[in-house]
């Protein structure tokens, strides 16, 4: 007999199965279909709401903070908010994922912490040897990152052009990108010194001090040098469409360029949300005013790989700075991610369950290695799944999992809330608490599944 059955409008890779059911057996899904289900030892009915496939958030910083302790927080907000998997950044707390070492360590601490699955992220250090990417290669990594903008000069260090060229000719040989922090570091230093001698320092300083033409120019500098390579250049985070169009025009001419859009750059716009949120909303790059509508024209066009929360695990006081340019840059998004993108999708007249699901599960899987074990609901994949009912509902993060209980998002209403979610066939969260255990998500390493090979079928 299976274990459970879960009725509801089933959201497959094709379609939407009204009033359809997905049969669970050893932590993997073993059918779908409508009608009369099977019988098991379990079955939910989840009525009117969708059954999606897990959140794969592409973009996370679990460590960043806490350090390698912080996926247990980071992980409990994510199945509370529908996410089964979280790509993790390698930026730690105090040292990078850069070395065997750490990269032991840290799988040690997704085993003893982590509620949901976590794919990593690596880096290269200034003058670390190419041969220590190549050895975290063999060990499962699913991505590497690099940033052309100094945060830390340990822990988030700038890599100069002549390292990231040599990082991706290595890269080159296999399927794995290097993603990017675009920002030109010489023009945002230069433009902030600017803005602190005139003694301009509020929220509506911060996208001018960090101008488009910082994170354009670092964004067409990588891509070239991807191109001289032969190696997939991914630029993590996108704000406004010229630098989508610069990754569609190098993807055009068969180089491998992608772009990826995080979920706050559709949600919040600084001269709209700026005077309430200050530093609340501050990110890097800034979200830009006047960009929302123009950034969804891009996910709708299909230049946007994929959309992620770019979750931060900074607490408040990161942020009650007098000056914007002393505040943290990061924002909470792990729980919100989910609701936040179906919510836009909605406004934006779309089949928001469908575009939910390809923005945030399928094309997530298919750049990460992950598919068809992760991303879509079908027989064989991994019972990763999430509950979403599509009735409008309030954000309190005070009731937020990830223990910072703040958000840009505070008191906004989503057009749906996770009702459920499923790790590996087990319930993880069950729409008022994490009732799975740390421990309980396993690391992912990369798979074979190939974003060049498998675009146009996106």
């Amino acid at each position: 007999m299976l274990d459970i059955i879960i009725k509801g409008n089933i959201v497959t890779p094709s379609s939407i199965l009204k009033n359809g059911w997905i049969a669970l057996s050893g932590g993997l899904i073993h059918s779908v279909g409508t009608g009369e289900a099977p019988a098991a030892h379990e079955v939910h009915d989840a009525g009117d709401a969708f059954v999606m496939p897990g959140v794969i958030d592409g973009q996370t910083h679990a460590g960043s903070y806490g350090g390698l302790p912080g996926i247990e927080s980071t992980t409990r907000s994510a199945v509370a908010g529908g996410v089964t998997t979280i790509v993790d950044m390698p930026y730690d707390n105090p040292d990078p994922l850069s070395t065997v070492a750490h990269f032991d360590a840290k799988v040690d601490a997704i085993k003893a912490h982590a509620h949901s699955n976590v794919a990593l992220y690596a880096t290269i250090m200034p003058g670390q040897s190419i041969e220590d990417a190549r050895a975290l290669l063999e060990k499962g990594v699913v991505a590497f990152k690099i940033s052309a903008f100094e945060s830390s000069p340990t822990r988030f260090p700038r890599i100069d052009t002549a390292l990231a060229l040599d990082l991706l000719e290595l890269l080159a040989q296999t399927d794995v990108p290097l993603g990017l922090h675009n920002e030109d570091q010489e023009i945002v230093r230069s433009r902030i010194e600017r803005f602190r001698t005139q003694g301009e320092d509020g929220i509506h300083t911060h996208s001018p001090s960090r101008p488009p033409a910082a994170e354009l120019a670092s964004t067409a500098q990588f891509l070239e040098l991807a191109a001289a390579a032969g190696a997939h250049a991914h630029i993590v985070h996108i704000s406004v469409p010229r630098g989508f169009e610069l990754v569609d025009r190098y993807a055009s001419e068969g180089f491998r360029a992608t772009g990826e859009l995080c979920v706050h750059y559709l949600s919040f716009d600084p001269e709209i949300d700026g005077d309430a949120l200050g530093a609340l909303m501050k990110v890097n790059p800034p979200i830009r005013p006047g960009q929302c509508s123009a950034l969804w024209a891009e996910v709708i066009s299909g230049r946007v790989a994929f959309v992620s929360s770019d979750h931060s695990s900074w607490p408040v006081d990161n942020k009650k700075t007098a000056s914007i340019f002393d505040a943290g840059a990061g924002v909470p998004g792990m729980q919100t991610l989910l609701p936040a993108f179906y919510t836009v999708a909605a406004a934006n007249g779309c089949d928001a369950a469908q575009m939910t699901v390809a923005q945030l599960s399928e094309r997530p899987a298919r750049f990460f290695g992950l598919w068809p074990r992760k991303g879509g609901l079908m027989p064989g994949a991994d019972a990763d799944i999430a509950i979403f009912e599509a009735i409008p509902a309030s954000w309190d993060a005070a009731t937020a999992e990830d223990e910072l209980c703040w958000s840009p998002y505070q008191g906004r209403t989503f057009a749906g809330q996770v009702r459920r979610t499923y790790v590996g066939g087990k319930l993880a969260w069950d729409g008022v608490a994490v009732i799975n255990q740390p421990g309980d998500g396993q690391f992912v390493p990369r798979g074979n599944s190939r974003w060049f090979e498998e675009e146009e079928s996106i």
